[in-house]
């Protein structure tokens, strides 16, 4: 049984941070810097909205040309749920109006979740367990990320993201290869909040790199770790995506890498030997926006006319877990 992927679409909440903006707040910020990274400024949840909130302004999006009585299931992928229990998923079920003999399931994952998202609903359609599986992305980083981290409120966006994975009579999902190694879980990390360790109510205010700060309660990223991570995980990540998949670099249409910022996707993108005609980056409006990067790079790409029904097109994420995982997909 095979399955292909339509009705992409992305929402982005009103409010917008600019690096102007920042450079006001925030003492020794640097302008300069964060458009090194690609990012002009970014869009922020509102003190009410969470990443459910985010999710379903997209999934009305993905349903408004898409009958919600067919969905058989619901993926929702994010790391920043509403609760610890019960699962954001179900919300989401009940707030779009889907049907109760649909199932619906959470996935915590980050900037690899879309390929997680796709293989699971791709599994669901082999199996004749569902024709329809509708899988939305939403994370709300702004949430966890301490007010005086230069670093990471300088990366960072929030954003819900959709798509709709339905049975085909040709494969448009292909194989994936996926990665993990939890020895690096502290590199991208928010300490307290979880059982193992609940929330501080009076957390110690920890400095790092150039003044930027943070506490446990909040999102802790070791940037040169995360890099040195990518640096020897993504390459190979790429190479075995298309040996998995019986292919080549010549075969590829568009390679699209989590969108974790310009300068080291530009580096990995020379060291994969991949050239800049079939290789997107473009976040200088949004940032990084985690697990919803992938779905908004595919989206922007076939609005512009980059990608065309049927190319291939080569997913790779990587980051928080640490994870990586890839595939290769004709839209």
């Amino acid at each position: 049984m095979y399955s292909k992927i339509s009705n992409l679409e992305y929402y982005l909440p009103d409010s917008v941070v600019t690096n102007e903006d920042l450079s006001k707040e925030l003492d020794g910020f640097k302008v300069d810097k964060a458009l090194r990274i690609g990012i002009q400024q970014r869009h922020i949840a509102s003190a009410e909205q969470t990443s459910v909130d985010l999710a379903y302004e997209a999934g009305k999006k993905v349903l408004s040309s898409f009958d919600k009585d067919k969905v058989d299931y619901l993926i929702f992928v994010t790391e920043t749920s509403d609760y610890r229990l019960p699962n954001s998923a179900n919300i989401l079920h009940e707030r779009l109006g889907l049907r109760s003999n649909a199932g619906s399931i959470d996935i915590i994952q980050g900037c690899t979740g879309l390929p997680y998202a796709l293989n699971f609903a791709k599994g669901l359609i082999a199996t004749n367990t569902a024709t329809n599986v509708l899988i939305l992305i939403a994370d709300a980083y702004s949430k966890i990320v301490h007010p005086k981290d230069k670093v990471l409120r300088t990366i960072f966006g929030d954003a819900g993201s959709g798509l709709i994975v339905s049975k085909s009579e040709k494969q448009h999902i292909h194989n994936f290869v996926f990665g993990t190694d939890g020895s690096g879980r502290d590199n991208l990390i928010v300490k307290r909040g979880g059982i193992k360790h609940p929330v501080d109510p009076t957390p110690e205010e920890i400095v790092y790199g150039s003044g930027n700060v943070y506490t446990e309660n909040h999102l802790y990223m070791n940037g040169p770790g995360v890099f040195k991570f990518t640096d020897s995980v993504v390459p190979q990540l790429i190479d075995d995506t298309l040996t998995m998949n019986h292919m080549n670099r010549e075969d590829i249409d568009m390679f699209l890498l989590h969108q974790a910022n310009k300068s080291m996707l530009e580096h990995l993108r020379e060291k994969s030997n991949i050239p800049s005609s079939k290789f997107y980056c473009d976040i200088s409006d949004i940032g990084n926006t985690v697990s919803s990067s992938l779905v908004i790079a595919m989206k922007r790409c076939l609005d512009k006319g980059i990608i065309k029904p049927n190319d291939r097109v080569l997913l790779a994420g990587f980051g928080v877990g640490l994870s990586w995982a890839g595939t290769i997909i004709e839209i």
